[in-house]
């Protein structure tokens, strides 16, 4: 039985990415919490969890116009290796307890971010094809997001019975997420190396199955990559996919960095620490669950489309923001509080509300990356590259209102962006099949390059 190496190298890149970011995400889940705790012991540590969030995807934001620049010249590998490096940097500043250390390696992170998030849409594109992105998104994305699941688990038996996270347990944190981080960086290391000049030595299939040249052209320099950036960014579809992308942003920075400490902070649940944890578990099974799922269920995506897989998304995440709004008290982010929601505060319902959310983010960030896989294969860093360059401006914007407004104000936005995100990823999706419609009736399978700058 032949191996297919292409998949193999998803595979890997799923684990690296999964140890990374289980330092990482876990971090960032408890962060808020654990400065609390840091601030408690020494007064004149006055840095916040969510300026230093803001901070990472302020920059990320911002960096995601170079990053395709610097992958053209020294390839999606090891641009994910110096980026996996300043997450390591950042979980390591921790040691310091110093606020201009966790700023400054703040910045750098979201410079390395960008970085390795397009070194990483950019690989997982040349070792897909039409016929297999939903699949090799569903199974990047289900082993990618265990880091949520072992890191929390971790978290979970780390804080039990802990009102306080005191030095001895902070240190011991620290030394474990940088341990699995480093280990991340050496699974990307041993990647084989490619470029977009790899596409052309295969034949790849469009969406539609139909054998094309799509994937073959010459190698772009720097600022043909740039110049590309900026051409894509104004086109129709990516305008539509704008929105949706603004809202992933918004949504995904309540999930990982508001959502479980304002569990944490809600005194109304006994044992309000160790429920951060498990509320990361969830989040992880959620986001697990959904690209499992939908990896299992690739063949079928590219057959009938993906507009049932972002209803499922739009439904879940819509009962779990409601439930949200009602479990949880409105001043939860700003502290520890004694308040309750519109309900009495149920620690059932908030880690079910964790679950649904996450699940719908699976079905979100599946399809976004099988739709930027399927109509941009020939640009596929600049179109992942401007992904994360408005998610994260909008995830910036999150983390920099979070600590001034309540947690119903942000879930009246949320809900708002995630009916306006379904409706733009649904119009774009139409026009993508319009196309590969079209594509088959005139047998031009090069035609649709120039399409998707329309």
């Amino acid at each position: 039985m032949e191996i297919d190496r292409k998949f193999v190298n998803v595979l890997i890149l799923g684990v690296a990415f999964m140890l990374i970011f289980t330092a990482f995400q876990t971090m960032g889940n408890i962060q808020q919490t654990v400065i609390k705790s840091i601030t408690q012991e020494d007064p004149s540590f006055i840095a916040d969890g969510f300026t230093s969030l803001a901070i990472i995807y302020a920059v990320l934001s911002i960096s995601n116009w170079i990053s395709p620049s610097i992958i053209s010249v020294i390839g999606p590998k090891w641009s994910m290796i110096v980026g996996g490096f300043f997450y390591s940097l950042y979980i390591g500043s921790f040691f310091l307890q110093q606020s201009w250390a966790l700023y400054t390696c703040s910045a750098l992170l979201g410079f390395g971010a960008a970085l390795i998030w397009t070194g990483q849409g950019n690989y997982l594109t040349l070792n897909s094809d039409g016929t297999n992105i939903s699949r090799n998104s569903g199974v990047f994305w289900a082993v990618f997001q265990c880091s949520f699941l072992f890191g929390n688990l971790f978290v979970f038996f780390l804080f039990q019975g802990r009102e306080q996270i005191d030095q001895h347990t902070r240190t011991i944190l620290y030394a474990v997420l940088l341990v699995v981080g480093f280990l991340g960086l050496v699974m990307l290391v041993i990647l084989p190396a490619m470029k977009d000049s790899d596409a052309s030595r295969n034949t790849p299939k469009s969406e539609d199955g139909v054998v094309s040249t799509r994937g073959a052209q010459a190698p772009q320099g720097p600022l043909d990559a740039f110049l590309r950036s900026i051409k894509l960014f104004f086109t129709k579809d990516m305008g539509l996919l704008s929105v949706a992308f603004f809202y992933i942003g918004i949504e995904y920075s309540f999930l990982s960095g508001v959502y479980s400490p304002s569990i944490g902070f809600t005194l109304e649940f006994e044992d309000s620490k160790r429920l951060v944890g498990l509320s990361g578990i969830f989040i992880g099974v959620g986001e697990i669950a959904g690209g499992a799922l939908f990896g299992i269920l690739g063949s079928k995506t590219v057959r009938y489309g993906r507009d049932p897989i972002i209803l499922t998304g739009f439904l879940t995440q819509a009962l779990g923001f409601f439930l949200i709004f009602l479990n949880i008290p409105n001043n939860a982010p700003f502290g520890d509080t004694t308040d309750t929601g519109f309900i009495t505060s149920s620690p059932f319902v908030a880690i079910f509300s964790s679950f649904l959310v996450a699940f719908g983010d699976a079905c979100f960030n599946t399809q976004v990356y099988s739709i930027l896989g399927g109509i941009y294969p020939n640009d596929s860093a600049p179109a992942f590259a401007l992904f994360k360059f408005v998610s994260s401006m909008a995830s910036a914007a999150s983390f920099f209102y979070s600590p001034y407004i309540g947690i119903h104000p942000q879930l009246i936005i949320i809900g708002i962006l995630l009916l306006a995100g379904t409706v733009c990823f649904w119009l774009v999706e139409w026009r993508s099949v319009y196309k590969r419609a079209h594509l088959i009736e005139t047998s031009n399978p090069d035609s649709a390059v120039d399409k998707d700058f329309d």
